[in-house]
């Protein structure tokens, strides 16, 4: 007979805690028994004299330190993400604002991870995108990204610096790659893994890319292109459903994994943009104008029912239940509020009569969560989150000299003419109208820029940065009007070189640098301009710094640094000279002193300069915001007629990116006609000023009417209360270092800290034989080989240098941009993170101090819980005797020490398995009822979207008589009826699937002290 018998559980002798089932006897004549057990989800075979019985099997229960208990459970938790945590606050080298985590929040609790975020300009939509890459990085595969903007950006490498804030490297297509990517996705049946972070500009989205046959686009290849994330930024580009860069896009999001609009787009019900882009979003809920007005019947009710619970005045739970009733009978509310089990709940509730203030703030957020759109839409504006500080606009005039004026109006002579005889070609508008900007911004500028127009040294990004956002546009001088460009090059430079602008300049520098806070930002958008002032700025003491977007990431990173240095640092820079994209993604907030010496005619670059400095963290209670203007130009007109009309200068901008869009495009056009006179032009300007500008202020008035439709609003209390509920102990900064550091000095048996330093920016020192010791380790880490972070830590762990820079904090990294960012995605972390839970189980002995606990001896045990079904989870139950203390015990365990009380017996342990029991067998009846009731609202709504989408598909292929159009929406059907079916499949499996296993991580003995004691 066998020793060991056929299910018993055995473990090894060389690691007791190594423990698993036989499956298998396999009796030899001449050796002994031979046991085949499962293990790691696969079999193994090993000797009887190897293995013992788990009754002697001595499981050893060494207590674990206070620290080491941490780092377990900070591990704990960042190998069992839950819905309920943020795991992405410590990363990016980027300041920490709270509000910035509001999509990121939003989307890892919604029923499918796409999302609009609609903030204002200045709130920082691209560092949201940001920290939404890194928190599904964190929670799931996140293999390949794809970026789709306007082309200027490209040119600017706006995502391209920003995501580097992000340690994510991106690769840019232009026509020739994208041509490639698209045959080698044919070719190998799937887009090339060798290039999956890449950004693509709007203007590649023509029939090639889309229904191209050599190579094959979007719409031939067999499969389509699949990005686990796709983020459209400026979406509202979009709103034009018959464009190729629509169809494409929404080729491209059918398949992806999740999707990121990004578009300061007005939240109003009349607003086609808005449809638009969440029909794109998420056709399956958005179908049409008449459920998108639908979608927002309930919210005023839901407004209601919130009013109530806060106000609490007499009778307030009943009127909260007929408003919930009231959102419930509505067209929306019937399909899919009424039978919501977490609706349900929350009316249940409201019939409680004892509830208590806890229960009823609670009650209020959950009636929030019900808004139809809190899902689909991110809306931040700045009023929101306060105002940032005051703007205090300054007008300088400053007038040109006679010989200036007589150049400037021979150069308009020059221009006009020019314009005759090219018949208004746009290429030529344009670079007459960057000729007229740079003379009105800098007459010393001129010659240098009509050189290198001549020469065609512009390079795409100087031409981008003129531009004002318009893609496609060049500075190229045609032959037949170069004698007329060197004659305007020999007349610019016989100018006299006494300058009133610049003396101007200088005396507002010498004036500021007489105060406390002496720095200043001076913005332009002509490098010529730039240059200029750079060479003829005397060396007075001041310091100057100079950047612009051909500035590579480092220097930019270290003028930034710089400028942010004391005066009296001999290092720091007193006044930084900056272009709009040398700027772009660098936070000046400790300046409060802005000069535009030229301005752009697009009102949201001027809000881009000017929330360079007044944004959040900004300490001043003013900014100065001093714009250099030279009279009877067109320039000024546009200023006085537009830009001020608008009110850029006293208020925050940027509800409406679209139509600020077509405001630019009309100054651009009226001024590019110079066959109008200068009263003419005036005119039509002033027009334009009672017109569309009067038309965006109504509509910034509408959409805050129409705040309570959407219901996306939310209170600054409300939202930090949700961000500190969403935030956890063993996920800051503090228990990554503790994390680290713990991990590190077990695995190379050390004693002392290897991580030095007490400001935000550390050292790591280790011998070359520590560093061999973690890149052994590394290699067995699945880390992402060709991810920035990943080969910088294998570079330094093979390499000479003994110490390496690193830091646990965002703003030891954003200061420092070679320091190493350890997150939570940091392959030293994730390192730490496998070599702290080899165990199954620790136990640890703690102390801790409190004030609502009786002091005494506590056993107590963590359970891991890891819900299954439509709404899958995993979190971690405290278990006790004293229910007090079960609700603080996470809170306690944070703080605690190492203790000196004894570990009990098993038993007592084993004692507490009871009182988890009790709480796993309610848990897990709700968790089943609510999961079937889930899948069934669920399943519902699916087949009711499903039907009227597939509805307006067919009558639209039936009434477009266009094959294009009938062959693109038959795939879209298509694609339709398969989600469909996918979906309906996964909800059916998930049906009777919900359950929650629930494993013991974690066992201890808690002393509580009495606050005194401490003392």
């Amino acid at each position: 007979m066998s020793f060991f018998q056929i299910g018993q559980f055995v473990a090894l002798k060389s690691n007791p805690n190594k423990q698993f089932p036989v499956i298998d006897i396999l009796p030899s004549l001449n050796t002994e028994t031979r046991y085949k057990v499962f293990v790691d989800n696969a079999p193994e075979i090993y000797y009887q004299s190897q293995l013992i019985s788990i009754t002697n099997a001595s499981v050893k229960r060494h207590s674990l330190t206070a620290n080491a208990l941490k780092a377990r459970i900070t591990a704990l938790q960042l190998q069992n993400p839950s819905a309920s945590r943020i795991y992405s606050l410590n990363s990016g080298r980027i300041q920490f604002v709270p509000y910035q985590y509001r999509p990121v929040l939003k989307l890892i609790r919604a029923d499918r991870p796409r999302l609009l975020i609609a903030d204002e300009v200045g709130v920082g939509k691209t560092i949201e995108a940001g920290l939404i890459l890194k928190e599904l990085k964190a929670r799931m595969d996140i293999n390949s990204v794809l970026i789709i903007c306007p082309k200027a950006l490209v040119a600017e490498q706006k995502w391209h610096n920003e995501m580097k804030r992000f340690d994510e490297d991106f690769e840019a297509l232009d026509g020739t790659t994208l041509r490639s990517r698209l045959k080698e996705a044919d070719l190998e049946g799937q887009w090339s893994r060798k290039h999956n972070y890449v950004i693509l500009p709007f203007s590649l989205f023509n029939s090639d890319l889309v229904e191209g046959k050599k190579p094959k686009g979007l719409l031939n290849l067999d499969p389509p292109p699949k990005f686990d994330l796709i983020i459209v930024d400026e979406a509202h580009h979009l709103r034009n459903s018959d464009t190729w860069l629509h169809r494409g896009v929404s080729l491209l999001c059918e398949h992806a994994q999740a999707v990121i609009f990004l578009s300061a787009t007005p939240i109003q019900l009349g607003a086609d943009d808005l449809y638009t882009l969440l029909n794109l979003l998420r056709p399956d809920l958005i179908i049409d104008k008449a459920s998108f007005k639908a979608m927002a019947e309930p919210n005023p009710h839901l407004n209601t029912a919130i009013a109530c619970c806060r106000k609490k005045s007499e009778n307030w739970q009943n009127q909260a239940q007929d408003a919930l009733q009231n959102a419930a009978n509505t067209d929306w509310g019937q399909h899919f509020l009424q039978h919501d089990p977490d609706f349900q709940a929350t009316q249940t509730a409201l019939s409680d009569t004892n509830l208590t203030e806890t229960q009823r703030v609670k009650l209020v957020r959950n009636i929030e969560s019900f808004y139809t759109f809190n899902s689909l839409i991110n809306r931040t504006r700045r009023r929101d989150i306060g105002n940032f500080t005051q703007r205090k606009p300054q007008t300088i005039e400053v007038d040109y000299t006679a010989p200036q004026r007589q150049l400037h109006d021979c150069l308009l002579d020059i221009m006009a003419d020019i314009y005759a005889y090219s018949h208004g070609e746009r290429s030529v508008k344009f670079m007459l109208s960057t000729i007229r900007r740079q003379a009105a911004s800098c007459l010393h500028g001129l010659a240098p820029l009509l050189k290198d127009m001549l020469e065609r040294k512009l390079n795409a990004l100087q031409i981008t940065e003129l531009a004002d956002d318009e893609d496609d546009l060049s500075l190229d001088i045609p032959e037949n009007i170069k004698q007329d460009i060197e004659k305007v090059i020999a007349l610019a430079e016989d100018l006299p070189t006494d300058d009133p602008k610049v003396e101007r300049l200088l005396a507002l520098i010498k004036d500021k640098q007489q105060q406390a806070n002496n720095k200043i930002l001076l913005f332009s958008s002509f490098r010529h301009t730039l240059r200029y002032l750079v060479n003829n700025l005397p060396q007075d003491g001041t310091r100057f710094g100079l950047i612009h977007g051909e500035i590579n990431h480092e220097d930019r990173a270290d003028l930034r640094s710089r400028f942010a240095l004391p005066r009296e640092d001999q290092h720091a820079i007193d006044c930084l000279l900056s272009s709009e994209v040398g700027c772009e993604g660098l936070d000046f907030q400790f300046c409060d002193y802005l000069i535009n010496y030229d301005l752009p005619w697009n009102p949201m670059r001027i809000e881009q300069r000017i929330g360079r400095i007044d944004r959040y963290g900004q300490k001043s209670e003013t900014v100065a915001i001093v714009n250099f203007i030279t009279p009877d130009t067109v320039d000024a007109d546009i200023y006085n007629r537009c830009l001020l009309r608008i009110g850029v200068f006293e208020s925050a901008i940027g509800g409406c990116e679209a139509i600020l869009g077509d405001i630019t495009q009309q100054i651009h056009s009226i001024s590019e006609q110079f066959e109008l006179t200068e009263a003419e032009r005036q005119e039509r300007l002033q027009q334009l000023a009672d017109n569309d500008i009067r038309i965006m202020h109504e509509q910034e008035a509408l959409e805050n009417s129409e705040a309570e439709l959407f219901g996306i609003d939310i209170s600054k209390q409300a939202w930090d209360e949700t961000l500190a509920q969403a935030t956890s102990p063993f996920l800051t900064s503090e228990a990554m270092q503790r994390l680290v550091s713990h991990y590190l000095q077990q695995r190379l048996a050390k004693e002392h800290e290897l991580i030095q330093g007490e400001k935000p920016t550390k050292t790591l020192r280790l011998t070359k034989e520590d560093r061999q010791q973690l890149l052994a380790d590394n290699a067995k880490l699945n880390a992402h080989s060709k991810e920035t972070v990943a080969r910088d830590w294998e570079h330094w762990l093979k390499g000479s240098e003994l110490t390496l820079a690193i830091s646990f904090t965002q703003e030891g990294a954003a200061e420092h941009s070679k320091v190493q960012l350890i997150d939570t995605l940091h392959p030293l972390t994730r390192l730490a993170m496998q070599a702290v839970l080899t165990e199954p189980q620790a136990y640890s002995s703690l102390t801790a101090n409190s004030t609502d606990i009786a002091a005494g001896l506590y056993p107590f045990a963590i359970y891991r819980w890891d819900s299954k079904g439509v709404k899958a989870d995993q979190e971690f139950i405290a278990v006790t005797e004293n229910p007090d203390l079960r609700a603080q015990l996470m809170t306690l365990l944070a703080d605690a020490d190492t203790g000196t009380a004894d570990l009990p017996e098993q038993s007592v342990f084993d004692d507490l398995e009871q009182h988890h029991y009790q709480l796993w067998q309610h848990a897990q009846a709700e968790h089943q009822a609510k999961n079937r009731q889930r899948v069934e609202h669920r399943l519902q709504s699916l087949r009711n979207s499903h039907a009227a989408r597939v509805a307006l598909l067919r009558d639209t292929i039936q009434r477009n008589t266009n094959p294009l159009i009938q062959t693109m929406k038959q795939a879209e059907l298509h694609n339709a009826e398969a989600d469909y079916q996918y979906r309906v499949s996964q909800l059916e499996n998930d049906r009777d699937a919900g359950d929650i296993h629930a494993q013991a991580v974690l066992f201890g003995i808690l002393e509580i002290r009495a606050s005194e004691e401490k003392q």
